[in-house]
């Protein structure tokens, strides 16, 4: 019998994206196997729309239930109905569902979103093994299984311990207190975040077959490695995702429907800033203007991507001062751009995703985190490779003029690049023919066909 993998995912902020690449690579690797991509019909019709191209024909889209949420449900809301209906036996349904779109055949391997912990039950109930995708940092998903021993030792001083360094927690030792994830020691604990990843953590251990990590061997420091593969079975480095999937035409019109590389052609090596705080984190209202003053001071051009709503929020005039040296635009292939010879400088929220664009493209970084695990992120960038720098707490006009002009003219910026170049090497080579996540992509492969 072929093999059926049942590929779910988290239908909220770039995972689903993520995901889908996933499975094509998958897909392209196994031709012979089938492979159904579960999420909500929200999230299907929109990777449809944004979807470079069409996935392999062995991909099949399927609907899961979200739970019904009435127009204009706020995303924390929505968040929760989809895992209120998700527990409530939806992951099981979308999995008959699944079966039934393949002609009877029965699903042999449920993988995807780790967050979807409750996808290792209704694996269980069908056979099938549970061979889960983390889609962050491999010392935020430490962080997430070290959770109770974390609450543990730090209680209710969180705040007061907030620099201490958490020497006594092996794979966290580069971190601060104030630096670990949104839910885990500090906030709401009762959030739907919180509670998901929580869970999550609980299971990992005891049901995964395997475990697919966003990450590449170089990377993580020897001791986040340790951690990880102490706890959990089967630890694939893979990362960086988007390096698995066939690379995509940038300059393709359809590609770039604002025009970035073309402009990005007419710039002199490493002298743009690039600035993007994805999907959806988002800066208030005051730190933007003071971010587009700080661009505009620094002198250096700059290419930002940022939702066009946002874009009244700008200082009067700014638009047309920085015409001649910037370029706004509601959406970029940013990937592409960071691969552009002209991009000096990232300007990033530390989004994991982000963040190993940027690593494997060799661009320095500067971190303006908000939420989740962006803070261990930017401290990773910051601290723990050496390859650019965070800011502390909200950007200011003149912390972002220095930070540009130094990453893309100064000493430091140089000394941040040529980190940032050890990386990217790394990853390039881990995905050679015969590199270390080329071979751990096959044995992963092998995990989520075999019978």
């Amino acid at each position: 019998m072929a093999p059926h993998v049942a590929v779910v995912t988290f239908p909220f902020s770039s995972h689903a994206a993520v995901l889908l690449s996933f499975a094509r690579a998958l897909a392209d690797a196994a031709p012979a196997a089938t492979f159904s991509f579960l999420s909500t019909a929200d999230s299907v019709a929109q990777l449809r729309r944004t979807a470079a191209a069409a996935p392999p024909g062995n991909v099949r889209f399927v609907e899961v239930e979200d739970g019904a949420p009435p127009e204009g449900t706020p995303v924390p809301r929505r968040m929760e109905m989809f895992m209120e209906a998700a527990e409530a036996g939806g992951v099981e349904r979308g999995l008959e569902a699944a079966r039934a779109a393949a002609g009877g055949a029965r699903v042999t391997c449920v993988a995807g979103d780790a967050f979807l912990w409750m996808a290792a039950e209704a694996a269980a109930k069908v056979g099938a093994k549970w061979v889960p995708v983390w889609t962050g940092a491999s010392s935020a998903l430490v962080a997430h299984l070290r959770t109770d021993a974390l609450r543990e030792d730090v209680g209710e001083k969180a705040a007061s311990r907030a620099d201490e360094l958490l020497a006594s927690h092996p794979g966290l030792e580069s971190y601060r207190i104030r630096d670990l994830p949104d839910g885990v020691i500090s906030g709401d604990f009762n959030y739907v975040i919180s509670l998901l990843l929580h869970r999550m953590a609980q299971r990992l251990p005891r049901a995964a077959t395997a475990i697919a990590l966003n990450t590449f061997p170089g990377l993580d420091p020897p001791s986040v490695t340790a951690a990880l593969t102490a706890i959990l079975p089967n630890c694939l480095p893979l990362g960086p995702y988007h390096l698995l999937a066939p690379a995509t035409d940038t300059t393709a019109p359809a590609s770039d429907p604002n025009g970035c590389i073309a402009w990005l052609d007419s710039h002199a090596p490493r002298t743009v800033a690039y600035v993007s705080f994805g999907t959806v984190a988002a800066p208030r209202p005051d730190e933007l203007r003071e971010l587009a003053a700080g661009l505009e001071a620094s002198g250096a051009p700059f290419l930002w991507s940022l939702r066009e709503d946002s874009w009244r929020l700008l200082p009067p005039g700014f638009l047309e001062r920085t015409g001649h040296a910037g370029l706004v635009v509601p959406w970029s292939p940013q990937v592409g751009v960071l691969r552009h010879a002209s991009v000096g400088a990232f300007v990033t929220h530390a989004g994991w995703a982000s963040v190993m664009e940027g690593v494997s493209s060799g661009v320095p970084m500067a971190c303006r985190p908000f939420f989740g695990d962006q803070r261990m992120n930017a401290r990773s960038v910051s601290h723990v490779w050496g390859c650019g720098a965070a800011f502390d707490g909200a950007m200011t006009r003149d912390a972002v003029a220095r930070a540009v002009a130094s990453l893309v003219g100064g000493e430091e910026g140089r000394r941040m690049r040529a980190r940032a170049q050890e990386l990217q090497a790394k990853a390039a080579k881990a995905f050679e023919t015969g590199g270390e996540c080329v071979k751990n992509f096959s044995k992963f492969v092998e995990i989520v066909c075999a019978p």
